[in-house]
């Protein structure tokens, strides 16, 4: 059974960093695709970004947030610097992409999100 588990959300103060981490078991995701979405309260869940031969990222966060991967403990990282309050929300990993990867409907596998508090 494949499982994600997101970890390293928290309060922080507009500026700062976070990194995230989702951690896979059940399956090895070494060569397979890797998107992080989030989802603030009364939005819709949104593509973050996503790894795999190379990276993807949402315009919002492209130049902040980096995605890195270490195969050996098949976890991926998202990255997270110069965070704004807009930066709230859940945050979430997600595999098993079977079509277009700026989508949440495309993936098989979810983590069941971290929170991340950005505060002015």
């Amino acid at each position: 059974q494949v499982q994600l588990v997101e970890s390293g959300g928290g309060l922080v103060q507009a500026g700062g960093s976070l990194r995230l981490s989702c951690a896979a078991s059940g399956r090895t995701f070494s060569s397979s695709a890797m998107g992080w979405f989030r989802q603030a309260p009364g939005k819709e869940r949104e593509f973050v970004g996503i790894i795999w031969s190379n990276s993807v990222y949402a315009d919002s966060v492209k130049g902040r947030f980096t995605i890195s991967r270490d195969n050996a403990k098949n976890t991926v990282y998202l990255q997270m610097n110069s965070l704004k309050p807009e930066d709230t929300a859940v945050y979430y990993c997600a595999a098993g992409l079977r079509g277009s990867y700026y989508a949440p409907s495309q993936y098989e596998y979810w983590g069941q999100g971290t929170q991340v508090t950005v505060s002015s």
